[in-house]
């Protein structure tokens, strides 16, 4: 598979593929909110790395910093924070392929109806809490461009205490613990590498290949019709993308 193909895979797990501006910023804002939330209402970013890493995603794409203390101050039970919450939903899509679904929303019930929508009318299957996010691994990934060499970087990443490094285009995608993304991405940086993206992530342990064309394009426009929805935050699955 092409590392073009490959990136285009990532970004879309990620969430991050085909979003409209205005529907990023808002995804980008309730993570930021949500990590003001999981972190015991702490504003400091320094105190609070999944805070800074969603600050850092939000400057990557040039939200007003208005709009980035609004998400903070909502986080912080100020400016009507609801009851904004993080809910993970899982299934499985046609062909056998696992998926995780991560959500932010102030009305579970809304959200829970539209997700089971999708699942129905795609042939899917909305499955229990448990049942496919076992067969994915948390971890920190950093995206660093090939600036330099990949042994330049592979020796600085594993200097600085990554857990893996893979090649893929123009890029160089470094995994770590997840309780280290925000100091290797740090010592990354100090050494003069230019970091992409930085977030956690949910590594399939293994992919699930789908044979069938028709299957395999019905599978990808049921994930891409989750990312859609404004209370999605990030999609994973195992689905190879190899043809």
């Amino acid at each position: 598979m092409s590392g073009h193909s490959k990136w285009s895979t990532i970004k879309r797990q990620k969430g991050a593929a085909d979003i409209k501006r205005g529907q990023m910023f808002t995804k980008i804002a309730n993570s930021i909110t949500i990590a003001v939330k999981q972190g015991g209402a702490v504003t400091d970013p320094e105190s609070n790395s999944r805070l800074r890493l969603a600050i850092d995603v939000a400057r990557s794409q040039n939200m007003p910093k208005e709009n980035i203390q609004r998400a903070i101050d909502r986080g912080a039970g100020k400016g009507g924070a609801g009851d904004l919450q993080e809910i993970i939903y899982e299934g499985f899509t046609l062909g056998g392929v696992s998926v995780v679904i991560e959500a932010a929303t102030d009305n579970p019930t809304r959200t829970t109806a539209e997700i089971k929508n999708l699942f129905s009318k795609s042939g899917a299957s909305f499955g229990q809490p448990g049942s496919s996010s076992y067969q994915f691994q948390r971890v920190g990934l950093i995206t660093v461009s090939k600036t330099k060499s990949f042994d330049d970087i592979f020796a600085a990443a594993a200097e600085s205490g990554a857990e893996d490094v893979e090649e893929v285009g123009e890029d160089i995608f470094i995994y770590t613990e997840p309780t280290q993304l925000g100091k290797v991405k740090d010592e990354l940086s100090s050494r003069g590498f230019t970091t992409v993206d930085a977030s956690y992530y949910l590594k399939p342990m293994s992919k699930v290949k789908v044979e069938n064309k028709e299957t395999y394009e019905r599978v990808l426009n049921f994930l891409s019709s989750l990312e859609g929805l404004d209370d999605v935050q990030k999609v994973y699955s195992n689905l190879s993308y190899e043809t």
